[in-house]
């Protein structure tokens, strides 16, 4: 095998592959990229055996063939290469010569019949998103999601299509984050599925906003397909909580917030918190929303922000990183805060399919 390549696209194409190599490895061929060259491209492929990504570029095939090299010391000499092209060549043994300008490297291959296979995906549903749309919505609600919950169904995002809509959910079981919008790019029926959090952080990073991404769902796997990138990820087999159910269906108050002058307020006043066991107090009274950080090891302060609200004052505590992170994320100038008391879910509502449900603090 020898090609030649655009150092700054082989360089891109290796930072879109190398987040699925682990640290600790168990086999040696997954800290390795497979590299393979034929027909003026080259595919660069990595796995960890639950995600697998496959990007190509434009590259001046001399030699066609195939190696395996370790993915983060390639990463890592590329990046500091000085000059334009690449030139890489393998040996009989799968060794690699990595070669721009006047440097010039060996690294030590594994065979590239030894790289894991990509297994078989019949698709059941197939959606295509807008770049933009798609990174949005896994961006609005990635936060929810905890790693640390013994039940594996909470360790991804819901992916649920119901007659046009598509409906992402994220949940820790402490909070809720939703986000739908309706679809027109879709085959095949209703059905849920559940994308692992480390597939749907890789999407939300990779998406251009410019790019259509296609989305396929098999029985036990799915497969996200852009212009130049394939990710194929392992489903979480399991059922959803009825997340619904958990969304009240009428509220008394409904109260209107510029989003980044409340995220500002809860930030200055969280300063005087020990730690995130701390609670910041919203105090809604006639026009004016108080938040206070309730006395701690530090000291204790107050912020007070305009607000449209009247009728009896209403007084809730809250976790401030789950008070802020829908502020942070949600992508939306203003937010509705619906509440019915201080002890009732409340929910913050971005107004276009964006809602975040929250249990107050209870003292």
């Amino acid at each position: 095998m020898k090609f030649t390549v655009s150092r700054e696209k082989l360089l891109k194409a290796l930072q879109k592959v190398n987040n699925t190599i682990g640290s600790r490895n168990t086999l040696p061929i997954l800290g390795n990229v497979l590299i393979e060259a034929a027909d003026n491209s080259v595919a660069l492929t990595t796995t960890d055996l639950e995600i697998r990504i496959v990007t190509r570029i434009e590259a001046e095939v001399e030699v066609a063939g195939s190696t395996t090299v370790p993915a983060k010391r390639l990463l890592a000499l590329v990046n500091k290469f000085e000059d334009a092209q690449v030139v890489i060549t393998s040996d009989e043994r799968h060794h690699a010569e990595v070669v721009c300008g006047t440097s010039c490297f060996k690294l030590l291959g594994i065979a590239p019949e030894d790289f894991p296979g990509s297994g078989e995906l019949v698709p059941v549903r197939t959606i295509t998103f807008k770049g933009a749309d798609l990174k949005r919505m896994l961006g609005q609600i990635a936060y929810a999601i905890t790693l640390n919950d013994s039940r594996k169904v909470l360790h991804g995002m819901l992916f649920s299509y119901r007659d046009g809509v598509i409906t992402m959910v994220a949940t820790d079981s402490k909070r809720l984050a939703m986000t739908e919008r309706a679809v027109e790019n879709v085959s095949g029926g209703n059905g849920d599925c559940i994308i692992p959090l480390q597939a749907a952080n890789e999407i939300k990073r990779q998406a251009d906003p410019q790019d259509d991404i296609t989305l396929e769902i098999g029985e036990k796997m799915a497969r996200f397909t852009t212009s130049d990138t394939i990710l194929t990820t392992k489903l979480i087999e399991g059922n959803y909580p009825n997340f619904r159910q958990v969304i009240p269906a009428t509220f008394t108050q409904q109260i209107p917030i510029a989003t980044s002058a409340m995220l500002g307020k809860i930030e200055l006043v969280s300063q005087v918190l020990a730690d995130s066991t701390g609670c910041i107090v919203l105090n809604f009274t006639e026009g004016k929303l108080e938040l206070r950080a309730a006395s701690s090891d530090i000291g204790e302060g107050s912020a007070e922000l305009p607000v449209e609200f009247s009728g009896n004052p209403m007084t809730a505590s809250f976790n401030p990183t789950f008070l802020a992170d829908p502020l942070r994320f949600a992508d939306c100038e203003t937010m509705t805060f619906k509440m019915n008391d201080g002890f009732s879910p409340v929910a913050i509502d971005g107004g276009d399919g964006f809602i975040y449900v929250i249990m107050p603090m209870r003292h």
